[in-house]
């Protein structure tokens, strides 16, 4: 993958979100860290309305849950305040999935590309060698 300089990174799994940016010009990817932002946990995920039994999922899953949409409400809210103009999303399928049931048409419009691999414990150069290889 390009990025172009300049791009948002974000990084997710259910319990983290972290941002670099890109400040490498084009084909290179040098990810600067971005400061932590602060998740509002009161958002809940599509599966927060249902309780837990062997037919759905457990307070784990439902946590997880709720914080990937926790984190897309604050990415939407960057993307309709201008923080960033172009946005990558790294998370694993699961949280992936359960963030573009909440993306904003602001967001989806800055979307550069999103990659379903579970890199939030991963340091950055390996979160820099899968955008390469994406």
């Amino acid at each position: 993958m390009i990025l172009p300089n300049g791009t948002t990174v974000a990084v997710v799994d259910g319990e983290t979100l972290r941002l670099f940016r890109n400040k490498a010009h084009e084909p290179g990817i040098d990810l600067v860290a971005l400061d932590r932002p602060a998740i509002d946990h009161a958002k809940h995920g599509s599966g927060g309305r249902h309780r837990s039994s062997s037919a759905n999922p457990d307070r784990a899953r439902l946590a997880e849950d709720a914080f990937a949409a926790a984190a897309t409400d604050y990415l939407n809210r960057q993307a309709v305040a201008g923080a960033f103009s172009r946005l990558v999303v790294v998370a694993d399928p699961r949280t992936l999935g359960e963030m573009r049931r909440h993306y904003h048409e602001a967001l989806v419009s800055r979307l550069a590309g999103d990659i379903a691999l579970d890199l939030a414990g991963r340091d950055k150069d390996a979160i820099e060698a899968a955008l390469r290889r994406a």
